[in-house]
């Protein structure tokens, strides 16, 4: 019997891997098959319909829509909230996704347009800033590889490419940030 051991592991060795083989094929296989995807160029469209102003446009949404994104497809009514002062949330409760979409407002349409002509030194935040004092914001930090984001308030006024203070939520710390969007500011020293 101990003779005929050595041949029997030998001879299942090969079914084993496989078994083994059919095993990790069938995970990879549906790994590629990716879900439907929603249609961006429609959520924009919808965006555009529900603030009545066309993307670039005072009111309307500040740039297209990211079509780098993937979101997954909304089988059910895709929901737009009412605008607020920066931007309109377009969400999809049955995917379980939210998008955020900022706005141009007027002031900053005229503000980009008197810092063409010279206007605006930069020196002080506008009336009408990127970010305002109490705003939620997202705190950014992203590096070649990685890219990590967190709730925080805005603890002053700041217009795009300035520095400003924002508490995160969790411990209350205040962090000096740079903002690059409306609603949007990145740690310092990471670009």
């Amino acid at each position: 019997m101990n003779r005929n051991l050595p041949t029997t592991r030998i001879a299942l060795r090969p079914l084993a891997l496989a078994a083994a083989a059919l095993g990790v094929a069938a995970p990879l296989a549906a790994q590629n098959a990716l879900p439907p995807a929603q249609d961006l160029g429609q959520l924009e469209r919808m965006v555009v319909a529900s603030v009545g102003a066309d993307v670039g446009m005072p009111g309307g949404p500040l740039a297209p829509i990211d079509r780098r994104m993937r979101l997954a497809a909304c089988p059910g009514a895709i929901q737009i909230d009412p605008p607020g002062t920066s931007s309109v949330t377009v969400r999809c409760t049955t995917s379980g996704w939210r998008l955020r979409v900022p706005l141009m407002r007027a002031a900053m349409a005229m503000n980009a347009s008197a810092t063409m002509g010279g206007g605006n030194d930069g020196t002080t935040a506008s009336a009408n800033a990127a970010v305002r004092k109490g705003d939620p914001v997202q705190l950014v930090a992203q590096g070649s590889s990685f890219s990590i984001s967190v709730d925080a308030t805005a603890m002053e006024d700041a217009d795009i490419g300035r520095r400003v203070r924002v508490a995160t939520n969790s411990k209350g710390s205040t962090i000096f940030a740079e903002v690059i969007d409306v609603g949007r500011v990145r740690l310092i020293g990471f670009k």
